[in-house]
Parts: structure tokens; C-alpha cells; sequence
């Protein structure tokens, strides 16, 4: 996956983009985009979110 958080971006496609885990759809040029790092149990993830709200809805 091409990392849709650097300075490019012109690299991503919706193909290679994060998918929002609130609402599922690709993260391309998204201005609000929202990244959660995690380490559980000793492994990290990254949970990607188009925008605060979906943030909001999936954090509850």
C-alpha cells in the first residue's frame, strides 16, 4: 500500500488507498483524513478515517 499520509499523495489510487473503517470507502487526497495507532500485544495497527465523524461513530 502506498502511504497515503505523505507530503505526494500523488501515488494513491482508490485501488491502493486505506479504507475509512467507519463507513469503507477509500481515503484518496482526504484533507480530514484520521490515522489510530495501536500496539496490541506487541503488534502495532493503524485504523484509518476519512474524517472526524466517522471517527466519532466508530469510537463509540
Amino acid at each position: 500500500m502506498v502511504d497515503p499520509t505523505s507530503d505526494l499523495c500523488e501515488d494513491v489510487t482508490e485501488e491502493t488507498a486505506p479504507r475509512c473503517a467507519a463507513c469503507g470507502t477509500p481515503i484518496v487526497h482526504e484533507p480530514t483524513h484520521k490515522v489510530v495507532t495501536r500496539v496490541d500485544e506487541g503488534m502495532v495497527t493503524t485504523i484509518h478515517f476519512c474524517d472526524a465523524d466517522c471517527h466519532a461513530a466508530w469510537d463509540q
